[in-house]
Protein backbone atom coordinates (compact mmCIF):
# COMPACT_ATOMS: atom_id res chain seq x y z
CA UNK A 1 0.00 0.00 0.00
CA UNK A 2 1.07 3.70 -0.99
CA UNK A 3 -0.21 6.49 0.12
CA UNK A 4 0.37 10.24 -0.51
CA UNK A 5 -0.36 13.34 1.24
CA UNK A 6 -0.35 16.88 -0.24
CA UNK A 7 0.13 20.46 1.99
CA UNK A 8 0.44 23.55 1.82
CA UNK A 9 -3.05 24.82 -0.17
CA UNK A 10 -4.52 27.91 0.92
CA UNK A 11 -5.87 31.44 0.27
CA UNK A 12 -2.92 33.43 -1.44
CA UNK A 13 -3.21 36.84 -2.98
CA UNK A 14 -2.26 37.43 -6.76
CA UNK A 15 1.51 37.67 -6.83
CA UNK A 16 2.21 35.72 -3.58
CA UNK A 17 3.59 32.56 -3.47
CA UNK A 18 2.96 29.08 -1.78
CA UNK A 19 5.25 25.90 -1.29
CA UNK A 20 3.22 22.48 -1.96
CA UNK A 21 4.46 19.00 -0.31
CA UNK A 22 3.74 15.83 -0.92
CA UNK A 23 4.92 12.84 1.25
CA UNK A 24 4.66 9.47 -0.07
CA UNK A 25 4.42 6.46 2.49
CA UNK A 26 3.98 3.07 2.89
CA UNK A 27 5.58 -0.30 1.20
CA UNK A 28 8.13 1.75 -1.82
CA UNK A 29 10.79 0.34 -3.00
CA UNK A 30 11.79 2.92 -5.65
CA UNK A 31 10.14 6.26 -6.94
CA UNK A 32 10.91 7.08 -10.51
CA UNK A 33 9.31 10.43 -11.54
CA UNK A 34 6.79 12.86 -9.30
CA UNK A 35 4.86 14.89 -10.54
CA UNK A 36 2.41 17.51 -10.27
CA UNK A 37 -1.18 18.15 -11.70
CA UNK A 38 -4.09 20.34 -10.71
CA UNK A 39 -7.89 20.78 -11.73
CA UNK A 40 -9.74 23.74 -11.86
CA UNK A 41 -13.35 24.18 -11.35
CA UNK A 42 -15.27 23.04 -14.07
CA UNK A 43 -12.13 22.10 -16.39
CA UNK A 44 -10.19 18.77 -16.70
CA UNK A 45 -7.19 17.64 -14.88
CA UNK A 46 -4.10 19.37 -16.15
CA UNK A 47 0.04 18.35 -16.05
CA UNK A 48 1.86 21.07 -14.34
CA UNK A 49 4.99 19.51 -13.45
CA UNK A 50 7.34 16.56 -12.92
CA UNK A 51 10.84 15.84 -11.52
CA UNK A 52 12.77 12.49 -12.78
CA UNK A 53 14.57 10.29 -10.83
CA UNK A 54 17.65 11.46 -12.87
CA UNK A 55 17.19 15.00 -11.92
CA UNK A 56 15.71 16.43 -14.75
CA UNK A 57 12.85 18.26 -14.47
CA UNK A 58 9.62 19.69 -16.95
CA UNK A 59 7.12 22.14 -16.61
CA UNK A 60 4.00 23.27 -18.29
CA UNK A 61 4.35 26.38 -20.04
CA UNK A 62 1.46 27.84 -18.18
CA UNK A 63 3.39 27.52 -14.87
CA UNK A 64 7.24 27.53 -16.49
CA UNK A 65 9.47 30.55 -14.99
CA UNK A 66 6.91 30.34 -11.95
CA UNK A 67 6.92 27.30 -10.24
CA UNK A 68 9.71 24.79 -8.98
CA UNK A 69 9.38 21.03 -8.49
CA UNK A 70 12.16 19.81 -6.20
CA UNK A 71 11.87 16.12 -4.39
CA UNK A 72 13.89 14.94 -1.54
CA UNK A 73 14.26 10.94 -2.42
CA UNK A 74 15.39 10.30 1.50
CA UNK A 75 12.21 11.29 2.51
CA UNK A 76 10.29 10.16 -0.73
CA UNK A 77 8.69 13.80 -0.81
CA UNK A 78 7.97 16.27 -3.61
CA UNK A 79 7.73 19.88 -3.27
CA UNK A 80 6.28 22.44 -5.61
CA UNK A 81 7.19 26.00 -4.97
CA UNK A 82 4.99 28.69 -6.90
CA UNK A 83 5.69 31.97 -7.09
CA UNK A 84 3.95 34.85 -9.14
CA UNK A 85 0.69 33.21 -8.27
CA UNK A 86 -2.37 34.65 -10.79
CA UNK A 87 -6.58 33.87 -10.25
CA UNK A 88 -5.99 31.04 -12.98
CA UNK A 89 -3.74 29.38 -11.00
CA UNK A 90 -6.74 28.31 -8.33
CA UNK A 91 -6.96 24.74 -8.70
CA UNK A 92 -6.83 21.38 -6.58
CA UNK A 93 -3.19 20.43 -6.76
CA UNK A 94 -2.53 16.73 -6.95
CA UNK A 95 0.85 15.04 -6.44
CA UNK A 96 1.62 11.87 -8.66
CA UNK A 97 4.32 9.40 -8.50
CA UNK A 98 5.62 6.21 -10.59
CA UNK A 99 6.89 3.60 -7.94
CA UNK A 100 7.53 0.33 -7.33
CA UNK A 101 6.67 -1.63 -4.37
CA UNK A 102 9.41 -3.99 -4.49
CA UNK A 103 12.24 -4.85 -6.32
CA UNK A 104 10.84 -7.50 -8.41
CA UNK A 105 6.75 -5.34 -9.07
CA UNK A 106 6.31 -3.21 -12.22
CA UNK A 107 6.45 0.00 -11.64
CA UNK A 108 2.76 1.94 -10.95
CA UNK A 109 1.02 5.26 -10.90
CA UNK A 110 -0.24 6.60 -7.33
CA UNK A 111 -2.18 9.90 -6.67
CA UNK A 112 -2.75 12.08 -3.78
CA UNK A 113 -5.89 13.22 -2.66
CA UNK A 114 -5.23 16.99 -3.16
CA UNK A 115 -4.72 20.09 -1.59
CA UNK A 116 -7.11 23.29 -2.98
CA UNK A 117 -5.22 26.66 -4.00
CA UNK A 118 -7.11 29.86 -3.93
CA UNK A 119 -5.69 32.77 -5.60
CA UNK A 120 -8.03 35.41 -5.12
CA UNK A 121 -7.64 39.47 -3.72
Amino acid sequence: QVQLVESGGGLVQPGGSLRLSCAASGNIFWVNTMSWYRQAPGKQREWVATFNRGGSTKYADSVKGRFTISRDNAKNTAYLQMNSLKPEDTAVYYCNIDAQQTIATRSMEYWGKGTLVTVSS
